[in-house]
């Protein structure tokens, strides 16, 4: 940033008073202006034993497989930005939506959010940025393809909690590249 949103003044870095952190502050009006993570919001779209994937039609990762998700928009709350996101992404539609896992990445300043969801119908089919969506059992899961660790991540944990039934919610740090499909707790 270089100019003032309020003022169009010049903005200098600085730690403002009563603060702890470099921020941006404007030198005419003195406004702080304050960069917080984004949240990215998703689901983990269900059908009987199968997940449902989509395969990027646009950057970052264009190309590879992820969960439909993308970053919250003001006004909604998470559970409706992973509605909508499923609903762009992979035109579907679900319901039975529960917190699964959470992801804070602060070298990237962005919050991941995933719920696992039961998908109402097989009525699907790939929305504007996706190429493609499809079902996928675990054992044709495309792991060497797939787009970000995140999605990796809360695929492995759900396969691995399907076993058990036992969903609990998972929240982690900057989870692991994934190498293999395994989760421990």
């Amino acid at each position: 940033m270089k100019f003032c949103n309020h003022c169009g003044g010049p903005l200098v870095e600085r730690i403002p008073d009563g603060g702890n952190r470099v921020r941006f502050v404007c030198t005419n009006c003195h406004a702080v202006h304050y960069q917080n993570p984004r949240i990215v919001a998703g689901c983990l779209p269900v059908w009987e034993d199968q997940v449902l994937l989509c395969r990027r039609a646009i950057a970052p990762r264009k190309g590879l497989w992820t969960l439909p998700a993308g970053f919250m928009e003001n006004g909604e709350t998470m559970v409706q930005a992973a509605i909508r996101e499923t609903e762009e992404e992979a035109c579907a539609r679900v319901s039975g939506i529960q917190l699964y896992t959470l992801f804070d990445l602060p070298h990237i300043n962005q919050v991941y959010v995933f719920f696992r969801a039961e998908l109402t119908d097989l009525a699907f089919s790939a929305g504007v940025e996706s190429l493609e969506v499809a079902l996928f059992r675990e054992a044709a899961i495309p792991w060497s393809t797939m787009a970000f660790p995140t999605v990796s991540r809360t695929l492995e944990c759900f396969f691995a909690d399907r076993k058990t039934q036992v969903f609990p919610v998972r929240n982690e740090l900057t989870p692991p590249l994934v190498t293999s499909p395994t989760c421990t707790s």
